[in-house]
């Protein structure tokens, strides 16, 4: 029998695969009668805990340790007086609390980029703000060595030895909940400076580079919808870099603010090469997402394209082939990837708060286009804006556990989510 009945005959059997019949809304109400997968909080109050971007490594490579922030407010931006506990969570020893350090460089969203370096076996990385300027720390959790370099990074090559970063300074005027307070943006009044955009750092020495300049990317036509409003008079800024899997391209978002709008901007999604040449744009439309690398070369995001609209689609680096995926069990803008050791097979998701304040993750199997639910968590009105607090699943290095953040009991904390017997 092909291995596509196969696995579906499986699913059917432990009562995780869904009847298309079930409509997306009564998933959302969960009146499927789905079972759903052991949970359990790994940390509690009466302090507030969340984890770091989605797209990091979280998990250590024993699947053991889980990283974490650790602070005692919720609700409001982070002052510069402001910071926070780093540490993390031993899953396999009570869900004791591990502490690391200290940052000064944070946000709601991702906190401050803390994860374990790549090709690294002990290694931590965070950021952080010292003498009035950003800096990165990385820490040798068996030794305790640590070492400080004076520039912060948003994402790293795979092997831990690059990283990349965008202007920290500029994305905490420009899209708040994204940037760090407490160092001000020399090009503030600059719409799209020569001198700022996207460095590359050497992460054992700390010497870092310009490599792509706001202005650079602006010289670069629009070809996208003509309502995006994208003009050198905007103002603009770079967001959400990831390295792909080969350490050979880097992808990010450039966006800006619509004329005389400062609440809402437009997007276009480009890659380069590590040291800044060969850009491309993959996506002009002006609505790229959230997104993962699958390979080398091929994206996999939420954006705007005139085959299906808002959906997620899997692009084609340096190309113009694109393809979408899961359109109708994926209708929503969620934070994707794919969870490890399944061929890329399946897909880990959630969706912002639906019309019950309810956040879904959930897995989504593409061979046999269906949806797997993991949970329903109501999401406060209380957490919205800048300081909400997104579930961003993020699996295992192995593909048996999701982490995950929800604020459903009382305030945000870091819960665990076992997927062994749905994705094996």
């Amino acid at each position: 029998m092909h291995t596509h009945h196969l696995r579906r005959r499986f699913l059917e059997k432990i009562g995780l695969l869904l009847p298309v019949v079930h409509s997306m809304k009564a998933l959302a109400e969960n009146k499927t009668n789905v079972p759903l997968p052991p949970i359990r909080a790994i940390t509690r109050g009466p302090k507030f805990h969340w984890r770091g971007y989605y797209d990091k490594l979280l998990f250590d490579p024993t699947n053991r340790f889980v990283l974490s922030n650790e602070v005692d407010f919720n609700g409001r931006s982070p002052l510069p007086a402001d910071s926070i506990h780093i540490g993390f969570i031993d899953t396999e020893h009570g869900d004791q609390w591990i502490e690391l350090g200290r940052s000064s460089a944070w946000n709601w969203q991702q906190g401050c980029m803390l994860q374990w370096v790549p090709g690294s076996e002990n290694e931590v990385a965070w950021n952080d703000r010292q003498d009035g300027q950003y800096v990165s720390h990385i820490l040798d959790i068996q030794s305790g060595r640590k070492r400080t370099l004076p520039n912060p990074f948003y994402c790293l090559s795979p092997d831990g030895k690059i990283g990349f970063a965008p202007d920290f300074r500029r994305l905490n005027d420009t899209r708040p909940g994204y940037g760090y307070a407490g160092v001000p943006d020399p090009n503030k009044e600059v719409l799209a400076p020569e001198n700022a955009g996207i460095w590359r750092i050497d992460m054992q020495t700390g010497a870092q580079s310009l490599i792509f300049s706001f202005a650079d990317a602006v010289k670069i036509p629009f070809a996208g919808r003509s309502d995006a409003d994208f003009k050198p008079a905007s103002k603009h800024w770079f967001n959400h870099l990831l390295c792909n899997t080969d350490g050979t391209r880097l992808f990010f978002l450039h966006r800006w603010h619509a004329m005389g709008d400062k609440s809402s901007f437009y997007t276009r999604a480009l890659t380069m090469n590590l040291d800044g040449s060969d850009v491309h744009v993959i996506d002009p439309w002006g609505g790229t997402s959230h997104f993962v690398w699958r390979d080398p070369s091929h994206i996999f995001a939420w954006a705007w394209h005139p085959s299906h609209r808002d959906r997620f689609y899997l692009y084609e680096d340096k190309s113009d082939r694109v393809q979408v995926v899961g359109p109708e069990m994926m209708s929503a803008n969620g934070h994707n990837t794919y969870v490890p050791e399944t061929n890329n097979e399946w897909v880990l998701n959630d969706t912002y708060p639906d019309s019950n304040m309810l956040q879904h993750p959930y897995l989504y199997h593409i061979p046999t286009d269906h949806r797997v639910p993991l949970g329903h968590f109501l999401s406060p009105l209380t957490h919205r804006g800048e300081w909400r607090c997104d579930n961003h699943p993020c699996s295992s290095r192995d593909g048996k556990k999701v982490a995950f953040d929800s604020p459903h009991d009382g305030g945000r904390q870091v819960y665990l989510i076992d997927i062994s017997e749905i994705v094996s």
